[in-house]
């Protein structure tokens, strides 16, 4: 049987939520093109079902924010690795250019899709 809660636990941030709060992502995935414009919503729903997916098993693979900049879409991901499947399966999904630029120092993964 578990005791009552005696106020005296100390509490811990987890590492996504600190990264939220802090806007300090681990993952950038910019998706550009006349052919995001044309299916931006699609796009959008299999961005956030990547993450639902990867969230299931991950729970620290967090999509922090998606901005709308005019022509593109950023996604940033608490997780190198959630940035990286979803520029994957868009890729997989849509085809298009897909490039990767690691900075393993700072543990940090900017991913570019364009079609």
């Amino acid at each position: 049987m578990w005791d009552e809660d005696s106020g005296k636990a100390a509490s811990q941030t987890c590492p996504a939520c600190q990264r939220i709060r802090d806007r300090f992502p681990a993952g950038y995935v910019k998706l550009n093109g006349k052919f995001l414009e044309a299916h931006r919503g699609e796009i959008l729903r299999l961005v956030r079902g990547c993450e639902k997916k990867e969230k299931t098993e991950h729970p620290m693979q967090r999509i922090m924010e998606i901005k709308n900049l005019g022509e593109s879409v950023l996604v940033t991901t608490t997780d190198v690795h959630l940035a990286r499947n979803i520029a994957e399966r868009i890729h997989h999904a849509y085809q298009g250019r897909l490039s990767f630029r690691y900075n393993k120092e700072e543990m940090l993964l900017r991913a570019s899709w364009t079609r």
